[in-house]
């Protein structure tokens, strides 16, 4: 199974994105409009995937986390890409960063 990818150059400033890093690593800094659901945390709670136009970016700290879980929802019929790089090329790019305590996140 191939997965798809994105550069971060490809996303809107504002995409909604799926995060599946853990929480203390998004609370530490993490694409606006991201939504945090953790790798393990993922099979229980599908229900509270963000919905998108296309295909729903995922991402973590790098892209292996969320080329994992983004063969798991291709596996169960979502459309999904994987974020080549991830939150590291989302800061390194200055697309919009927000973090619980306001300091800029840190790869």
């Amino acid at each position: 199974m191939t997965i798809s990818e994105v550069s971060v150059a490809e996303l809107a400033d504002d995409a909604v994105l799926l995060d599946v890093r853990e929480p203390d690593e998004f609370a530490a800094g993490h694409a606006v409009g991201a939504v945090n659901i953790p790798l393990d945390l993922l099979p229980v709670l599908l229900h509270d995937l963000p919905t998108t136009d296309g295909p729903l970016p995922v991402i973590c700290k790098s892209g292996g986390r969320s080329a994992r879980a983004a063969a798991y929802l291709q596996e169960r019929g979502y459309q999904v890409v994987n974020v080549a790089g991830g939150t590291t090329a989302w800061a390194a790019a200055h697309k919009p960063m927000d973090s619980a305590s306001g300091k800029p996140f840190v790869a």
